[in-house]
């Protein structure tokens, strides 16, 4: 089965055949509305995991579309990641609240299957230090545990830094030994 995000706030689940089998979402911010849907994971559960970047929240659907519950406290999640085990751990690429200002930190979040808080990685500025993130959008864990944070720092840093040049040296990949 195939399940992908649409232009409008919309999700669709399709059969290996590509029948359709069916849809859910819309705009807003009500529980099962969406606004600005940035990525998705499903786990071996069927359970979908849904980064609705504006509305400050982490939507749980089961894998018919039945709106379970949302994940708060998180500043515009983009970037999901979760292995595809039962009972498994979330990483989550947020963004800062405001991205004019870079004094609210970006960060990643660690949360169990519940969405409980296990941990978190990030200074509280937004900067180019081992500890600090400007973007975190693309996250994956590898076969040690250890987290890759794949950053979109380059289209971000302008609106980060206004009054500084941008760097030739960004990095956009850091990797994390065993955070979890």
């Amino acid at each position: 089965m195939s399940l992908t995000a649409t232009a409008t706030p919309r999700f669709t689940k399709y059969a290996p055949d590509g029948k359709l089998l069916l849809s859910w979402g819309e705009p807003g911010s009500d529980p099962g509305q969406f606004n600005l849907v940035h990525n998705i994971c499903t786990d071996a559960d069927g359970w979908v995991y849904v980064a609705d970047r504006e509305n400050h929240r982490v939507q749980v659907f089961d894998g018919n579309g039945k709106y379970e519950t949302q994940w708060n406290n998180l500043h515009r999640p983009c970037g999901l990641y979760m292995d595809y085990i039962r009972h498994p751990v979330c990483y989550i690429g947020e963004l800062s609240v405001n991205r004019l200002n870079a004094n609210l930190g970006p960060r990643v979040s660690i949360v169990d299957n519940q969405g409980k808080l296990l941990s978190r990685i990030g200074d509280p500025f937004a900067g180019r230090a081992l500890t600090s993130f400007i973007g975190p959008h693309g996250l994956t864990v590898d076969s040690h545990g250890d987290l890759y944070v794949a950053e979109v720092c380059w289209t971000l840093w302008p609106g980060l830094f206004p009054d500084q040049p941008r760097p030739d040296n960004l990095r956009t990949i850091q990797k994390y030994q065993r955070v979890h």
